[in-house]
């Protein structure tokens, strides 16, 4: 049975309200934030983007030093579990698909390898990576997309984790992407990072990754008391949603 046009309207306008109720809601957090981390890409299939960061200056944004290049997960871009509203265009990340979350995300805190005294020039809290510390993905697990040390645990539940203190640099200095938090839903993805790349061009298994030089930058500007945030979307996307949820310019008006 067809539904009636008044009922479809009525529909319509019921979505519409909500996702600028939702909308109004990204601006008072974003709001709240006086540094942003801006990660854009071509598509949503591509595997690499650039990353701009940005400083509150008044009521405005202000481009705080040159854009980089990132590296993103195999499978390019998919809508995330962030701050973001839920959107209808794209894709959706979902556990193992290999793409890197799209939306607004909070930076909480970094980890890395070293003793936290030794990198006290890092102002976000810092987690130490030890041969304990794993990030559970295990979707059958309590623990889903959290990060813990598993002596810790009395009964690991868990039959799959990332285990944070690897043999290579890539997690030797990185920062947690809070993607799919609590309440934490299985399936939509976890253990999400900021970290060092493998090299340039090639992509993770669904983080944002860059250099070493460029990682220690961003975690020598970042800090707790401004609230940081991620913005990631592909350029389109970005630029649909610019003015409703009050994203700054990505032309550098710096002189």
């Amino acid at each position: 049975m067809l539904r009636p046009i008044s009922a479809i309207l009525a529909a319509l306008l019921t979505s519409m309200a909500a996702e600028a109720q939702s909308n109004v809601r990204v601006s008072e957090e974003l709001g709240a934030s006086r540094q942003m981390v801006v990660v854009t890409s071509s598509n949503w299939i591509a595997t690499t983007g650039t990353m701009r960061r940005f400083e509150r200056v008044g009521e405005g944004w202000q481009m705080n030093g040159p854009e980089f290049p990132v590296v993103l997960g195999r499978g390019g871009l998919g809508w995330g579990r962030g701050i973001n509203p839920a959107q209808q265009s794209g894709p959706e990340k979902r556990e193992g698909d290999g793409r890197s979350p799209a939306g607004i995300f909070l930076l909480p805190y970094a980890f890395g390898y070293a003793a936290a005294d030794s990198v006290r020039e890092i102002k976000l809290p810092y987690v130490q990576c030890t041969s304990s510390l794993e990030c559970v993905d295990d979707t059958n697990s309590q623990y889903y997309n959290v990060i813990l040390d598993r002596q810790s645990v009395t009964k690991p539940d868990w039959k799959s984790s990332e285990k944070m203190r690897m043999i290579d640099d890539e997690y030797r200095l990185g920062i947690f992407i809070a993607h799919n938090p609590s309440p934490t839903q299985p399936g939509s993805g976890s253990c999400v990072f900021m970290h060092i790349w493998k090299g340039p061009g090639i992509p993770t298994s669904g983080c944002t990754a860059m250099s070493p030089g460029v990682m220690e930058s961003l975690l020598g500007w970042l800090d707790a008391p401004s609230h940081p945030v991620l913005i990631q979307l592909p350029d389109a996307e970005y630029r649909r949603l610019q003015k409703a949820w009050a994203l700054p310019s990505l032309v550098n008006t710096n002189p």
